[in-house]
């Protein structure tokens, strides 16, 4: 048993009142969102809902899902994901194998750690930014999302450091039976690095499922919308999007309104975020922690 004196257990209390006034901080938004979700327009007007709904109706998650707008920025985004956390994790592995090894077994290693750590610190602008997206032919793509953003590179610092923290063993005794460097990148590091590549995945996800600007930067198409890009304009044009839903304006008026409208977008685009993050929720300390001990 731990005994504990009193100046320790003074600050414990005080840390689970600090830690829980902070969670309710970022909780009670999000509740608050939902419930307005769920309310009648004439009690969200009155200023009336507040961590429960009065006059329950779906009929924002109604008009969410029939418009078609909505279900179609949302199929981009999953595919931005899925494209754009693959490409991240590919780069950002195969980027961190090699910058992982000593200045002794990799000579330029030092040159392309600062040619990286460059660009953490210095970038050319938005406007150098979009000529060279476009003189690569990729507005108006999906590839405009994904690629510019390819290697996230305070990630794979993390994981680079993750790598150094392996035993050298591990590679030598894999060199001894016969692998070469690309067998032991995927057939021996891969399986150990869970925890790092769940923390860089995570935070290569919540980047293209947020991302909004580089949407209505390169996308000219509103059809080709990611739902971040498409909620951020539906926050400005929601009256106007509620005429041109084919349905009859003033009833629409009667059983929703713009508040629970555009918290039930809102929500439904935050969903997945809550969805993925318990998965991934125990390797995310473990990566996050191991991956920066070293420098």
């Amino acid at each position: 048993m731990v005994l504990r004196s009193k100046g320790q257990k003074i600050f414990n209390v005080f840390n689970y009142i600090f830690v829980g006034l902070v969670c309710l901080t970022c909780f009670l938004p999000i509740l608050n969102t939902l419930m307005v979700s769920f309310s009648s327009p004439a009690f969200v007007a009155a200023g009336k809902v507040l961590f429960w709904p009065k006059g329950f109706t779906t009929m924002s998650y109604e008009f969410a899902i029939r418009n078609g707008k909505f279900i179609r920025a949302f199929q981009v985004s999953v595919l931005r994901c899925l494209l754009g956390v693959s490409i991240n994790l590919f780069m950002m592995v195969t980027t961190a194998y090699p910058l992982s090894k000593s200045k002794i077994r990799f000579g330029a290693r030092n040159f392309y750690m600062s040619f990286y750590v460059i660009t953490m610190l210095f970038g050319g602008g938005l406007i150098p930014y979009y000529i060279l997206v476009t003189q690569l032919k990729l507005l108006n793509s999906i590839w405009s999302l994904v690629l510019p953003a390819s290697c996230p590179v305070y990630s794979m610092v993390i994981l680079m450091n993750f790598m150094r923290n392996l035993p050298p063993e591990i590679e030598e005794a894999a060199m001894i039976d016969g692998a070469g460097p690309f067998k032991i990148l995927f057939q021996v590091f891969l399986p150990i690095l869970k925890p790092a590549l769940a923390t860089v995945g995570l935070f290569a996800f919540v980047y293209h499922w947020n991302d909004w600007f580089t949407g209505s930067l390169f996308m000219h198409d509103p059809q080709k919308y990611p739902l971040q890009t498409y909620l951020q304009t539906l926050l400005v044009n929601f009256r106007d999007m509620m005429r041109q839903s084919g349905s009859n304006y003033y009833e629409l008026l009667m059983r929703m309104n713009e508040q629970t409208g555009r918290a039930a977008q809102l929500f439904l685009g935050l969903v997945p975020i809550l969805v993925v993050y318990p998965f991934l929720q125990k390797y995310f300390t473990t990566g996050l922690v191991v991956g920066s001990v070293k420098g």
